[in-house]
């Protein structure tokens, strides 16, 4: 299906305003483009371990939204004009010029499929749902996944490090209970049960990786009494961590970002059973040693070190 993109020029002063008035008008899904630095918080929120390259903020911006061609648009459009006109009294909305486009939605939903292919992990292999299971493969340990909104196709490094990981830290560990932080479209979480853990539980900070995490367990035919998955934050949630709970977990994989790892080495520590172990990714190689000390400083001793290219994983265990 197509959609009528029309995009207003505005300046970063005025995009919450103009916003608000959109909405009160009745659309939905309003799109901000702007060149403001990131802050830390929303930095580290966000799946990346470096921040991102702006050009200088200029204070322009642009409000975009999306409207069915199928729809009378021309009574929309005069509204939203006039508003802007009454809003140019008040504040600096910069042009304000209105631009059309088009765009489909097949774009967002559906492209992105055809970079993703099946393809092997030590012992794993991981597929989309849309493929066949080929010959060669039989007897490798099978996880469908399909992302979605949600990060996580286990072709990335880092999360190809903490695959690797889990299948040698979770040999003889059958039963064992696994904490998933970070948890995204839950594919360490689906690799632990596949490997023999007795449970899992999944913690992300974005609310929509746990609906993403459960449909690909309810993909990957996991019985819903061997997982379960929430959404909050571990570092500055305290209900959060007894959830979590003490001492329960003989091993926590956490393949989030360095910049996280490092605040939440001490949190992470009491989460696992002595001599639990810790499998960390996400760390780009600069950061390592920052990572590193965090971790020991915390009470972790160090087991290894590996490397995909620019990625790190930290192996260390509970002492």
């Amino acid at each position: 299906m197509k959609w009528d993109k029309y995009t207003i020029d505005t300046t970063t002063a005025a995009e919450d305003v103009i916003s608000a008035i959109l909405g009160e008008l009745g659309i939905e899904g309003i799109e901000i483009e702007n060149h403001v630095p990131l802050t830390e918080q929303e930095t580290g929120s966000m799946f990346i371990d470096f921040p991102l390259e702006l050009p200088p903020d200029d204070g322009t911006s642009k409000v975009s939204f999306y409207l069915d061609p199928a729809q009378e648009q021309e009574e929309l459009l005069e509204r939203v004009r006039a508003a802007l006109e009454e809003e140019k009294k008040y504040l600096d909305i910069g042009s304000g010029r209105i631009t059309k486009g088009q765009t489909e939605d097949q774009d967002w939903m559906n492209n992105w499929k055809q970079f993703f292919q099946s393809f092997t992990v030590g012992k794993i292999l991981i597929k989309p749902t849309w493929e066949e299971k080929k010959s060669e493969d039989q007897g490798r340990i099978l996880i469908e996944i399909d992302p979605g909104i949600s990060f996580g196709t286990g072709k990335h490094e880092t999360t190809r490090l903490c695959l690797l990981q889990l299948q040698k830290y979770m040999q003889g560990k059958e039963g064992c209970r696994v904490l998933d932080v970070g948890c995204g479209s839950g594919i360490l979480s689906i690799a632990a049960l596949k490997l023999g853990a007795g449970s899992v539980t999944g913690i992300d900070i974005d609310p929509n990786c746990i609906g993403c995490a459960q449909e690909n367990m309810d993909v990957n035919h996991l019985d819903k009494k061997l997982w379960n998955f929430f959404s909050g934050n571990l570092i500055e949630d305290t209900s959060v961590r007894q959830r979590v709970g003490q001492e329960s977990y003989d091993l926590v994989a956490a393949n989030i970002l360095a910049d996280v790892i490092i605040p939440m080495a001490p949190f992470l520590l009491p989460c696992l059973k002595k001599g639990g172990i810790l499998i960390t990714s996400g760390i780009i190689d600069f950061k390592e040693q920052q990572v590193s000390q965090a971790l020991e400083q915390a009470g972790f001793a160090l087991l290894e070190t590996n490397y995909d290219g620019e990625w790190v994983n930290i192996t260390a265990k509970r002492i």
